[in-house]
C-alpha cells in the first residue's frame, strides 16, 4: 500500500499583504477537486549508492520545500498567485530503500493525475526519480517524449540487472512498453559522456552539448517537443559554482539564467505535462545555495505553467 506523508515544513510568517507559496498551495481546493499541479517528493537516494555518487539526495524535498515555501507569487501576474491557490503539494512518497519498489509505487502515485491533464512536480531525490516518474506514463496508458538537462546522458547499464541513479533513461528507452517515443538530453559535456553512451542516445533522440545552450536553442528544443514531454531537470547539469549541492558536481555548466529559461520555457510549452527536479544533496550545500536554486527552479516551471492559455 502506498504511504505518502504530509508535508511538514515551518509555514513562512505571512500576511494578506506579503503572501508566501506556502500559504497559497492549495487554498482554494476542495477535498474532492482536481488541482492544476500536483507537487510529490520522492525522497530517494540509493540509486545514488549504487552509482558511487554522493549519498544525501532523499533529503532533496525537504530542502527544496523550505526554500520554496518562503518565496512569493510573481507580483506582476495575477494568474501566478491563481494557480498556486489551485496547486497541492501531496507530500513526500515514504520509500522503502527498495529502488525497483519506490519507483513502481511513484509511478502508480503520479499516474492518475497525468490522466487527468494536472501538470506533475515531482521532487527527488537522485536521478533514479525519472524512472518512477515515467512509470507513471505507463500506467496511465501514454507515450512520452523525455527531455533531460543534465551534463551525463544516464543511459548507463544497469549493475547486475539492477537500476540506478545513471540508468533511468536507459530503462525507460527499453521499457516493454515502448512508452517512450524519443528521448533529448540538453547541457551534455563532453568529459562526462561516454562513447557508447553517446550514441545509444543518438539512436534514440538528440544529444545537445552544454556549448550549444541559448535561449534560442531552448525555445527550439520546446517547440519541437511533442506531446506529452517529461522534462526532467538534474541540478548537476549547473556549474559548481552555482550548484554545489549535488550528488555529481560539475565544473563548467549551465549558467543559473540558460537553466532558469529552461524551467520558465518548460512550464510554458503546452507540451510538458510532467517534470522532476533531481540530485540535490542538502549534505554537501553551502548555506543552502543549491537548495535556493532548486526551489526557484520550480517558482519558474509553475510562473510558465500559470502563462498557458
Amino acid at each position: 500500500m502506498t504511504r505518502i506523508t504530509p508535508p511538514s515544513i515551518v509555514q513562512p510568517e505571512t500576511t494578506a499583504e506579503d503572501p508566501r507559496i506556502g500559504r497559497l498551495l492549495g487554498s482554494r481546493l476542495g477535498a474532492g477537486d482536481q488541482p492544476d499541479v500536483v507537487i510529490l517528493g520522492f525522497p530517494s537516494d540509493e540509486g545514488v549508492r549504487r552509482n558511487g555518487g554522493r549519498a544525501g539526495a532523499a533529503a532533496g524535498p525537504t530542502a527544496i520545500r523550505s526554500a520554496l515555501y518562503r518565496l512569493t507569487p510573481d507580483a506582476r501576474l495575477r494568474a501566478f498567485g491563481n494557480l498556486l491557490e489551485r496547486t497541492r503539494d501531496l507530500g513526500d512518497l515514504e520509500v522503502s530503500g527498495d529502488v525497483e519498489s519506490d519507483q513502481q509505487q511513484l509511478g502508480d502515485t503520479i499516474g492518475p493525475h497525468i490522466e487527468r491533464g494536472s501538470l506533475v512536480i515531482v521532487l527527488g531525490g537522485g536521478h533514479e526519480t525519472s524512472y518512477g516518474h515515467f512509470l507513471g506514463y505507463v500506467g496511465a496508458g501514454r507515450k512520452v517524449e523525455i527531455l533531460n538537462w543534465d551534463a551525463h546522458a544516464d543511459v548507463r547499464e544497469l549493475f547486475g540487472g539492477k537500476g540506478h541513479s545513471g540508468s533511468p533513461f536507459r530503462q525507460a528507452v527499453e521499457h516493454r512498453s515502448g512508452a517512450c517515443r524519443r528521448y533529448s538530453v540538453a547541457g551534455l559535456q563532453p568529459h562526462a559522456v561516454a562513447v557508447d553512451h553517446l550514441a545509444f542516445v543518438e539512436r534514440h533522440g538528440r544529444a545537445v552539448w552544454r556549448d550549444e545552450i541559448t535561449n534560442e536553442r531552448i525555445a527550439q528544443l520546446y517547440r519541437s517537443a511533442d506531446s506529452p514531454t517529461l522534462a526532467s531537470f538534474d541540478l548537476d547539469a549547473v556549474s559548481e559554482a552555482e550548484a554545489p549541492g549535488v550528488s555529481a558536481p560539475n565544473t563548467g555548466g549551465l549558467t543559473s539564467d540558460l537553466w532558469i529559461e529552461a524551467a520558465y520555457q518548460a512550464g510554458r510549452s503546452p507540451a510538458v505535462a510532467s517534470a522532476d527536479v533531481v540530485e540535490l544533496n542538502p549534505a554537501v550545500d553551502r548555506d543552502g545555495q543549491t537548495a535556493r536554486l532548486a526551489a526557484v527552479t520550480i517558482w519558474w516551471l509553475l510562473r510558465g505553467r500559470s502563462e498557458r492559455q
